[in-house]
């Protein structure tokens, strides 16, 4: 190598690869917490992972904001309304006046969001399939 690398380098570069050492420790230590948390719920966690598009982080996710414990709520309606991700229906006299979705938790419908996103990427996935067979019929129009 040429160039210029000096002492002053070497302790910068030192510096951060100890940064970078000590947040792959604490990310190490909370993800062995985070397994001893969930342990109770890995029944649960194991079943909802065989959803397409949610993924074991997505499930912890989920786990943690609703508690797994669906029984609280009568629905999957209730659960989305909960989530935030149903948009709102105010109309008047024919006229549409908002449909934003309604503030809900974050983290879930972040989560929620992503595995629709993966879902629909996904061509063995009813979303994927229809997107896919949508741009295949584009392209033989073209």
């Amino acid at each position: 190598m040429t160039g210029r690398f000096g002492e002053h380098h070497a302790f910068l570069a030192r510096v951060h690869l100890d940064l970078i050492d000590r947040h792959t420790d604490a990310i190490e230590t909370l993800t062995a917490r985070i397994e001893v948390m969930i342990e109770p719920f890995q029944g649960f966690r194991d079943l909802i992972c065989t959803i397409p598009g949610i993924s074991t982080l997505t499930a912890d996710v989920v786990i943690a904001e609703t508690g797994a414990d669906m029984a609280r709520l009568p629905s999957a309606k209730h659960l989305a309304s909960w989530a935030g991700t149903t948009p709102g229906n105010n109309e008047s006299a024919g006229k549409v006046k908002s449909s934003k979705t309604r503030p809900g938790n974050p983290y879930l419908q972040g989560a929620l969001g992503a595995a629709a996103m993966s879902c629909a990427q996904n061509p063995r996935t009813y979303f994927g399939a229809t997107r896919d067979a949508r741009v295949r019929a584009r392209r033989r129009g073209a």
